[in-house]
């Protein structure tokens, strides 16, 4: 007779510890990262025109904050995580700072990068890698900033990826994240729910001929955890003098912390 008592009935907390969110779907671990990767080679030629579309626009300021508290300079390297199209990478060479590399899980993001450095003269300091954020190649204590922007809510491990980014800075370095968050102004948040539910799938359908995608991106907003939480999470994976500031009420955060 075989014993079963070590074995979780279906449905138990050891099997759920398999699964991840996926938007509003919940899936296997294994299963996200074929799924997020075919977002994005879905909507990579339509990406920047659908940040505007998904932002109105604001995007555009929300990063030149973030740029700004990087803290670019000639002599600090920065190691650009789900670097996606460049915004963060060029911003932080425009502004001053040193030898970048720039990397995304998706080949064909980090393609449609690599074309903009180029029409933009970005080469000289910039490198380009394909990497999953949650298993960095890079030596420890390698870097000086480590950044990822609107890419943290699309991996399957998230405490691993910021693991990962602490373990690759040198003492005194700084990791910060800018996602999208939890909006934290009640009357703003009716209305960001029909834009993000309503008016962004139909966008995503009219642009970039895909609405599935465009459903799956509003969809994991709602799904990543809010400020605190995050914060929290920074915390827990060790590093120092953590600390979060809204954008537009909510609905963007940066978050950074500090090796020591």
């Amino acid at each position: 007779m075989t014993d079963n008592s070590f074995m979780p009935p279906p449905g138990s907390t050891a099997e759920a510890a398999e699964e991840t969110d996926f938007g509003f779907r919940s899936v296997r671990k294994e299963e996200k990262k074929p799924l997020v990767r075919a977002v994005f080679d879905s909507v990579a030629g339509k990406y920047d025109i659908m940040n505007d579309v998904m932002s109105l626009g604001i995007h555009r300021v929300w990063k030149r904050i973030f740029v700004t508290e990087l803290g670019p300079q000639p002599g600090l390297s920065l190691l650009d995580l789900a670097g996606g199209t460049g915004d963060i990478s060029f911003g932080w060479l425009k502004g001053g700072g040193g030898a970048t590399v720039m990397t995304d899980i998706n080949a064909n993001m980090l393609s449609v990068g690599r074309d903009r450095a180029l029409s933009q003269g970005l080469v000289s300091d910039l490198s380009f890698c394909v990497v999953d954020a949650e298993n960095i190649p890079l030596r420890d204590m390698s870097v000086d900033r480590v950044s990822i922007a609107f890419g943290l809510r699309n991996c399957t491990d998230k405490m691993a990826v910021i693991r990962e980014a602490r373990r690759v800075l040198r003492p005194g370095g700084r990791f910060m994240c800018l996602e999208f968050s939890r909006v934290q102004v009640a009357a703003l948040a009716p209305i960001y729910d029909a834009w993000s539910f309503k008016v962004l799938p139909a966008m995503g359908n009219l642009i970039a001929k895909d609405r599935d995608s465009y459903q799956y991106l509003a969809e994991s907003i709602r799904t990543f955890p809010d400020q605190e939480t995050l914060a929290d999470m920074f915390r827990e994976a060790g590093l120092s003098h953590v600390r979060y500031q809204s954008l537009s009420g909510g609905i963007a955060a940066i978050h950074s912390g500090w090796r020591l």
